[in-house]
């Protein structure tokens, strides 16, 4: 195998991973290897338990440390573990016994993350994917925070047996949530706009093959010809295949022109050689044109049980157009980065109808340092997750004319006039 990959900055060979469970821990050696850690390997790198009362005599002078940057570095190349490290950090360290036991704790921690080299293989999952997104390219994911995809998933009702209209721009990572949380029943529908979906941390969910085989595609620009019944893939992809074929055969009889007065040998394996890339490309046609049809057929039934969008564009005329394909009584949920859009999404729905319970909504983050005597909320926090539209959707009655309207409504009750003695 050996695979060599990046990881905070520093090549490491994945072949000694293989085979091992999820969840185990590997110490990084000389050379970038793998080496799977003992279970008996002790936590805590110092047993002395002095500690001071107070850090108000300490100084942070640069000076407390014997240890120069050099010896160091001459300690990991003697090959000295990091946990070995640390330790000799604690005892050429001037300051460390007179720091408060909470302080002495602090620094080791901070020090164990510097030098030990220490790598922990996760199963993926919906809220590592989203934690690493949001922390690291919170732009590819539109800035998508775990706690509101959370809500998302929960207000649009996500479970397993389903039919779920996806539309989303967060590099896939809404859809790969839909379909872990689906665990492979049912059927989801991604509508996407461009030339075809972009599903990056969707393939990094590692999802086995019957979960794609619940999973359909359908491009945004080809909705509105499906609502109306003129959707006709064939002719389409006819006139495709022999854009296709013409714009390819034109240079290949030119090209047999040239070469049949240099060489009969080449000119005669490049049309062999273009016909094939013809007939591949018209077996790629053809496959993508069944899954339209496909599908095509899923949306035709207008009985979605929930539709979730989240993407970079205008909320509004996707989501006008993409409820007509959902059931009444089901759920929907729209996210977006800036609650403008939302509101202007808020107020067509309500004069448009069909809908019910709308609510705009945003979720408040803030993390909690948990630990005795020293539980407290942490300086840094997020300032924004984002805001959500939900609703419910419901059937309307047809529109009556007015007159009929009046004629159904009971006749008011005429006023009793008191009789009166002439």
């Amino acid at each position: 195998l050996h695979r060599k990959i990046i990881f905070e900055k520093q090549w490491i060979f994945l072949d000694n991973a293989v085979g091992e469970l999820y969840g185990t821990t590997f110490d990084v050696v000389s050379g970038g290897t793998l080496q799977p850690r003992k279970g008996n390997a002790e936590d805590n790198p110092t047993e002395t338990k002095e500690a001071g009362l107070d850090n108000r005599n300490i100084v942070d002078d640069g000076r407390s440390q014997k240890l120069t940057r050099d010896d160091i570095e001459t300690l990991k190349e003697q090959g000295l573990k990091g946990q070995d490290i640390v330790q000799q950090l604690i005892e050429n360290s001037t300051t460390f016994r007179d720091k408060t036991e909470f302080a002495q704790e602090k620094y080791i921690k901070k020090k164990k993350k510097k030098y030990e080299n220490i790598v922990t293989i996760l199963k993926p999952s919906t809220r590592i994917l989203a934690l690493m997104y949001h922390g690291r390219e919170p732009g590819k994911i539109c800035h998508l925070r775990y706690d509101t995809l959370a809500q998302m998933l929960t207000l649009g009702n996500i479970h397993a047996g389903s039919k779920i209209i996806v539309f989303e721009t967060c590099a896939g990572l809404v859809l790969g949530s839909i379909m872990e949380r689906m665990g492979g029943y049912g059927s989801v529908i991604q509508m996407y706009p461009g030339g075809g979906p972009v599903r990056a941390a969707t393939d990094s969910f590692g999802f086995p093959e019957h979960f794609h085989q619940t999973l359909h595609e359908f491009p945004l620009c080809k909705v509105n010809a499906l609502l109306a019944g003129t959707l006709s893939l064939d002719s389409k992809e006819r006139e495709g295949m022999e854009e296709s074929t013409g714009a390819s055969a034109e240079p290949s009889s030119s090209a047999v022109l040239k070469t049949e007065k240099a060489q009969t040998d080449s000119g005669e394996q490049r049309p062999a050689a273009e016909a094939m890339e013809i007939q591949e490309r018209k077996v790629k046609l053809e496959e993508k044109r069944k899954k339209l049809m496909a599908a095509a057929a899923v949306l035709q039934g207008r009985d979605a049980d929930g539709l979730v969008i989240a993407s970079r564009f205008h909320p509004c005329p996707v989501v006008l157009t993409l409820l007509k394909f959902v059931s009444p009584s089901r759920p929907f949920v729209i996210y977006c980065q800036y609650k403008e859009p939302l509101i202007e999404c808020y107020t067509k729905l309500r004069e448009q109808g069909g809908v019910v319970s709308l609510r705009l909504s945003e979720t408040w983050l803030r993390h909690y340092q948990v630990l005795p005597n020293r539980t407290h909320p942490k300086l840094l926090m997020s300032g924004g997750g984002g805001y959500l539209l939900s609703g419910t959707t419901v059937a309307m009655d047809a529109a009556k004319p007015l007159g009929p309207q009046k004629a159904d409504e009971p006749a008011p009750k005429r006023p009793k006039l008191e009789e009166t003695q002439g």
